[in-house]
């Protein structure tokens, strides 16, 4: 979601805050500012609602210079994307604050602040923060006990950068529930929601833990816990490089993560199994011991880590014959679910930084589960760090809103999670070397699949002024179909919806006409037959269908079919993360004909920091 940057240094660091809020701009946002102390010693401030680049053209036709700076993208939650509710905020004698995540007693605190004398010129909780800053740096004289009698006060997600002009050489930073980073250079100093945006600067990162507060300046960091004592948060050494979200060949981030992802899941099962083996220790030292405990599974996600979730369930019960069930993290949070006795808690995120799903975990760890496992993307995450075991996909950034090789990385590392926990409960030496060999079989399968983007190019023109879609699939099918359905309504705005195709006749059906295309996901398995026999239903009711099969399934295109042809020899455990391609594929094009903002479709957010 919203992304923040700031900066502190001897040379002129606007060009860095640009540059940064560019790598942010994967998270989704819908206005960008800066505020930078310049020459004068005054805190110069410039928004605009719309992309980085608008921001960078109002800079060069009034451009300001400085040492100490933030800058922020925003994307709406108090308040309409306008200039005025765009971040920097600015309170009286130029105290400016960037903030991420959502403040819930803002009402009662803005009233505070209104009897204080202080006047309002937006809608939103973060000028709020600013206006009590500045009250109590009245008081304390210092800024970053102002910010620290400041977050006492707030209830909610923060992650806030603040500077004033009456200190021009720090920077004062503070995190709860949302991330904060300090990139750490040669006589300078950085600060991020996210390393991606310093990674031009810096590979030296400082991740603050909920509740601290820290002061950075050109060449120190200093940094409070909740309770007031000093931390020693370690510094770390980043493995992305600066060009790890670049474009490169490809016209948008989107088509080159759907292509990326052959490497990907290689890179996800690299060093994790050999010789026809799982290393479970990959999971992390204390996985064995864990695995062969577990007599359940529960498993938390939101969005398209949910869909990969709902794969895993099949195969857990299939293959592992463990109960197993898959919940949205945003439900979750909110229940009071029974915890059978062993039974391992699973989070699946690309980010680490959700925050439903952060919050589930949480509640995960007071509530006797096991042991609680972190499939996620992002190594120095919240995620990661506070969970027990850990499976790092490695899928590298990802940068396009509408998630592709973090879906087939999360199908990859579930599927070791699979093999790991049949290894203790079903499964001996052969069966493991068999669902191992499958595994090792996709990079391959993906590849052959991509070579059908010709073909799904072409076939996307009929579906570019079509207003609604239904797509199908049974069995571990049937979230593929989901994850088709999410990919096409997220960048092409057409409506799609998925049902598993046994559903049809209980409601879908009376919808499908020949202006609904019906999309079907048909390998050769052992429920093919039961969805012929659904497919023969949309036809039969005019529907045209299009239909991605197995070469052996015994489809063939005829008047209102339209038979696309997958890789042969595609087994049960490896057609999801196979089959989910040319969706992808087919919703990237659909997009493409249509106009859409592939990369950054409107009104969503790569990374859900907020509930």
């Amino acid at each position: 979601m919203c992304g923040i940057v700031g900066a502190v240094a001897d040379r002129d660091i606007v060009p860095i805050l640009i540059e940064g809020l560019r790598r942010l701009e994967y998270r989704g946002y819908d206005s960008a500012g800066v505020a930078v102390l310049n020459g004068s010693g005054v805190v110069k401030r410039l928004r605009t609602v719309g992309k980085v680049g608008k921001l960078a053209d109002a800079l060069e036709a009034d451009p300001t210079h400085g040492g100490l700076g933030i800058a922020h993208t925003r994307w709406a939650t108090h308040g309409v994307p306008s200039e005025r509710n765009a971040h920097p905020h600015i309170s009286k004698d130029g105290v400016a604050i960037v903030h991420n995540g959502i403040i819930e007693n803002h009402e009662e605190l803005r009233e505070e602040a209104r009897r204080d004398g202080y006047q309002f010129t937006s809608e939103t909780d973060t000028e709020v923060i600013a206006h009590r800053i500045h009250h109590h740096l009245g008081v304390t004289g210092d800024l970053f006990k102002a910010v620290r009698a400041t977050v006492a006060e707030l209830e909610g997600a923060y992650a806030l950068a603040v500077m004033s002009q009456a200190e021009p050489d720090r920077i004062i930073v503070a995190r709860e529930g949302c991330p904060v980073v300090i990139g750490l250079g040669e006589h300078e100093n950085f600060v991020a929601s996210d390393v991606a945006a310093l990674l031009p600067v810096t590979r030296r990162f400082i991740f603050l833990e909920e509740g601290d507060v820290g002061e950075v300046r050109r060449e120190s960091v200093r940094i409070l816990d909740r309770d007031g004592n000093g931390a020693m948060r370690p510094a770390r050494e980043s493995e992305l490089s600066a060009d790890a979200a670049e474009k490169g060949e490809f016209p948008h981030f989107m088509l080159k993560e759907i292509h990326e992802q052959p490497r990907a899941v290689a890179q996800t099962l690299e060093e994790r199994v050999a010789g026809g083996k799982l290393l479970e220790a990959a999971f992390g030292p204390a996985a064995q011991a864990v695995f062969a405990r577990t007599e359940a599974v529960r498993i938390v996600a939101c969005g398209t880590s949910f869909h990969a979730s709902l794969v895993a369930k099949y195969f857990i019960e299939q293959i592992c014959r463990l109960p197993c069930w898959v919940e949205i993290a945003s439900e979750y949070r909110y229940r009071n679910p029974v915890v059978p006795k062993n039974t391992l808690f699973v989070s699946v995120s690309q980010s680490g930084e959700t925050a439903d799903t952060l919050a589930a975990l949480r509640l995960a760890k007071q509530a006797g589960y096991l042991s609680q496992l972190a499939i996620c993307n992002v190594p120095e995450s919240s995620l990661v760090r506070e969970s027990e075991l850990v499976m790092l996909t490695r899928a590298g950034p990802e940068i396009g809103v509408a998630s592709t090789k973090a879906f087939t990385t999360q199908l990859a590392a579930l599927g070791m999670l699979v093999v790991a926990l049949a290894k203790f409960h079903s499964a001996d030496a052969e069966r493991e070397r068999g669902l191992v060999q499958r595994l090792v079989g996709i990079p391959s399968l993906i590849e052959s699949t991509l070579a059908l983007d010709g073909t799904i190019r072409k076939l996307a023109e009929r579906f570019a002024d079509k207003h609604h879609a239904l797509f199908l699939g049974r069995g571990a099918m049937y979230p593929i179909a989901l994850e088709g359905a999410l990919k096409l309504k997220e960048i092409s705005y057409i409506h799609a919806e998925a049902y598993p195709a046994g559903e049809l006749k209980h409601g879908p059906l009376a919808l499908v006409d020949e202006a609904m295309p019906v999309i079907a996901v048909a390998p050769n398995n052992d429920l093919l037959e039961k969805l012929k026999s659904n497919l023969q239903e949309v036809r039969a009711r005019g529907g045209e269908l299009y239909v991605f099969a197995d070469p052996d399934s015994g489809f063939e295109s005829s008047d209102g079919v339209h038979v696309i042809k997958m890789p042969r020899h595609v087994s049960y455990f490896q057609a999801p993360a196979v089959y989910t391609i040319p969706l992808q594929l087919l919703a990237y094009h659909c997009a493409i004909l249509k106009g859409t903002d592939v990369d950054q479709p409107r009104n969503l957010a790569k990374s859900v920091t907020v509930e």
